[in-house]
């Protein structure tokens, strides 16, 4: 070890926070937690899209999305490990504004994914003890105040508690694939479609073929997502180039423990209509306790409970110090900024996450879930877009690691990704894109908010990041926020002829069941339509202003 890691294991830097040394192990149990800790949630993708193409997703996707991601992060990583991560990429690529859209978009989505984690870990309990409301809502709240505390001791207390975690889960799927395999009995692709037809090439129309891959790409997406989270934390780290490392340990990692339990549970299990996450279902527990024994299916609730946790016990980490970057940029309320002298973390941005959770985890699942995908999606092609950029501007000297393969080959594999994260902005259904487009929303509408309360980058430096005293903003943000608001006019109008021909056949019928409103869609659609001449003239507008406010040459 050098003199300068020495010094940096005791050091702490100009805003208090403390650095660890983790090893690359600890890390890898870190980034598994944020992007996976068990394969709980695809059972949901079996009977909507069906066994064979679940699979061909499980087995895809990692190729199209998730490796992609996890070399794009490891790139930028290596060469900008800071706190703050992808946000601080997103802004030296694009800029102040479109670094704040990424960051605050990606945190949200975050700061909403920890719930849905905490519900589903009640929910796991209620429904397997019969818990009512209050006892279930105590249990969430402790789960809340342990890993914040947990939290606040630092990354190292966070990665001890990963390590730990990440082994039972590792080795409870683990036991589900071989329990499967050494009992493999039918085809697992069979049917390869949900409407039960064995290889899915005949019969079924292009707007089958959407609905199918439609109601599997979103959740498996979500599933293969969290590759940049460990980024955020990259300042806390002694050594950050462990991060990339272990980003490419853990990919196929996190494929094996998809792809392999669910296939061995399919071609033991059968029944794949049947498999679910809610109610009498088919799940994971199931392969083990029907042919080794019951005892088995109290170890897979007290390991999927304990999945939840170690997602959320990472998750607090990595969606606190997005925040916290934010607040250091003066973008985001100053107590954010705020460290702990003694664990060295800054422990306002922790406390906010648990507060947001409290409230948001009294909520049902499919209410706070709705707007959590569409910010993920919507910061990742931020991300591979910087990728892009940054190739060109970042020195070679300063890369750890690159992605090989050229110019050529990092286009292609950045380019796939933002094509397949611009038709899932379409077919995860009506109330997400709704949902989804609020939230996107929020972004330049915060942004313009606390740029003129905090100052943003101009108060660092006026020279580097010059203002616009006309405006209050950055010079050139009128004109970012009317090209924004062009990109959603565009999305509203794909989205109002789109949505209709993609959900009108079931669609009322779905919503009725999910929502208990009769005409949901009809009402959605039109507020689709309302939104998007709203979005037309606001982009109309700001171009009017900007041309009148802005330098010429911003």
């Amino acid at each position: 070890m050098n003199e300068v890691q020495k010094t940096a294991k005791v050091d702490v830097d100009e805003l208090g926070i403390k650095k660890h040394d983790l090893k690359v192990h600890t890390v890898v149990f870190m980034i598994f937690c944020l992007c996976a800790a068990g394969a709980y949630g695809i059972e949901e993708m079996i009977p909507e899209s069906g066994p064979g193409l679940t699979l061909v997703m499980l087995i895809v996707l990692p190729f199209v999305w998730s490796t992609p991601l996890g070399l794009v992060a490891s790139e930028l990583g290596s060469a900008r490990p800071q706190e703050g991560g992808y946000y601080k990429w997103v802004q030296e690529a694009l800029g102040e504004f479109w670094g704040f859209q990424a960051g605050w978009w990606r945190t949200i989505s975050i700061y909403i994914d920890n719930t849905l984690y905490v519900i589903l870990a009640g929910g796991y309990l209620a429904n397997r003890f019969g818990f009512d409301w209050t006892i279930e809502f105590a249990f969430k709240a402790a789960m809340i105040l342990v890993f914040t505390y947990i939290n606040i001791r630092g990354v190292r207390d966070v990665g001890i508690v990963s390590t730990i975690l990440s082994i039972l889960v590792i080795v409870a799927f683990g036991m589900v694939a071989l329990c499967g395999f050494l009992n493999w009995s039918q085809n697992p692709f069979i049917p390869f479609t949900a409407d039960g037809e064995i290889l899915g090439l005949s019969g079924i129309g292009f707007a089958d073929w959407v609905y199918y891959i439609g109601m599997g790409i979103s959740i498996g997406m979500w599933m293969y997502a969290g590759y940049e989270s460990m980024s955020t934390v990259a300042g806390e780290v002694t050594n950050p180039q462990v991060i990339p490392k272990a980003t490419m340990i853990t990919v196929p990692l996190i494929m094996m423990v998809y792809i392999f339990p669910t296939m061995g549970g399919l071609a033991s299990m059968g029944r794949w209509d049947e498999w679910g996450t809610e109610g009498e279902v088919v799940g994971y527990a199931d392969v083990v306790t029907t042919f080794w024994g019951a005892g088995f299916g109290v170890f897979f609730l007290i390991v999927a409970v304990l999945a939840q946790c170690s997602i959320y016990n990472t998750y607090i980490a990595s969606g606190s110090r997005g925040f916290f970057a934010l607040a250091e940029d003066n973008l985001a309320p100053p107590i954010l900024v705020k460290v702990d002298k003694k664990h060295g973390v800054p422990y306002v941005a922790v406390l906010s996450v648990g507060i947001v959770n409290l409230i948001l985890c009294m909520f049902a699942f499919k209410v706070v879930v709705v707007i959590d995908v569409f910010l993920l999606i919507s910061a990742y092609v931020m991300i591979f877009i910087s990728a892009l950029i940054l190739r060109k501007r970042i020195p070679e000297e300063e890369r750890k690691f690159k992605i090989p393969g050229g110019y050529g080959f990092l286009v292609l594999i950045c380019v796939v990704p933002i094509f397949i994260a611009f038709i899932a902005f379409f077919i995860n259904g009506t109330n997400y894109f709704i949902g989804g487009m609020i939230g996107i929303v929020s972004g330049p509408i915060l942004y313009y908010i606390w740029r003129r309360m905090y100052g943003g980058l101009t108060k660092k430096d006026p020279v580097k990041y010059p203002g616009n005293p006309k405006t209050g903003l950055a010079v050139g943000d009128v004109r970012r926020m009317s090209i924004m608001f062009g990109i959603l006019s565009v999305m509203g109008i794909i989205g109002s002829f789109f949505l209709p021909w993609f959900e009108g056949d079931w669609g009322d019928e779905y919503y009725l069941e999910i929502y208990g409103i009769n005409g949901f869609l009809g009402t959605m659609l039109l507020w689709i339509k309302i939104a998007t001449i709203a979005a037309v003239a606001i982009t109309i507008i700001l171009g009017i202003v900007a041309s009148k406010v802005e330098p010429k040459k911003a």
